[in-house]
């Protein structure tokens, strides 16, 4: 009986750590199991990638759109499916204003452990309201929360596309303007990739910084760009 009871405890304790790791590795910023992940560009290039998560959103991509236009910068959105489906014009404005639409799932749920008929559809479903704008550049993926583990990025693999994050996330350390502002200024390097939520009510501080990012980063020679053109660095 002591046996069974140590088995027991030695079972559950092994269940326990494979479950911490797998969920430390469904979060994880900088490794996956399968497939391409890209956080970061290698270039030399003074250019990094704008990406903004979670729209479109009435009353803030169109504000958004008002500063990219003022300082003349691209940006990538990864926009949720559903809030284009309900959201068509303001999702075509982003792309005749030349930015980019990346996907960010149909229905913004967490895309682990699902099945792979549910990933499938949330991947395809959004990128097929992507293509009925006029999109027709590659549609870049990333997760919401950043969360997968092994169906999506088997997934994506099988499809030739990478799990798109970030380097910087300046919200995740900061909730006050200058504090984002800041760490953006102290960690960018030429091919970041920087996630910003603008398009969220509660991200007042983000929406503040981004003409404050926008004229600091440009005044040190940085240039802003799409994901696409920062991914054909890599090719060069």
């Amino acid at each position: 009986m002591v046996k069974g009871i140590v088995a027991a405890s030695v079972l559950l304790v092994l269940c326990g750590t494979i479950a911490w790791g797998g969920y430390r590795l469904s979060k994880s910023r900088k490794y996956q199991l399968l497939g391409e992940l890209v956080t970061r560009v290698e270039t030399s290039d003074m250019v990094v990638a704008l990406t903004f998560d979670d729209g479109p959103v009435p009353a803030y991509t169109d504000s958004v759109l008002a500063v990219l236009a003022e300082f003349k910068a691209h940006a990538t959105f990864f926009m949720v499916g559903s809030a284009i489906r309900n959201n068509p014009d303001i999702a075509a404005r982003v792309l005749e204003q030349g930015h980019e639409i990346g996907n960010h799932s149909f229905s913004h749920a967490q895309l682990i452990l699902k099945r792979p008929s549910y990933v499938s559809r949330e991947i395809e479903d959004t990128d097929a309201l992507i293509r009925a704008l006029g999109y027709e550049g590659e549609i870049y993926v990333r997760p919401p929360y950043a969360k997968r583990l092994l169906v999506l990025p088997l997934y994506l693999r099988n499809h030739d596309r990478p799990v798109v994050l970030w380097d910087l996330e300046p919200d995740t350390y900061h909730r006050k303007t200058d504090g984002v502002v800041r760490y953006v200024n102290e960690h960018v390097r030429p091919g970041s990739i920087i996630l910003l939520h603008v398009e969220i009510p509660s991200r007042v501080q983000n929406r503040a910084a981004l003409p404050r990012i926008l004229s600091d980063l440009q005044e040190r020679g940085y240039r802003f760009v799409t994901l696409s053109q920062l991914m054909a660095l890599r090719a060069s």
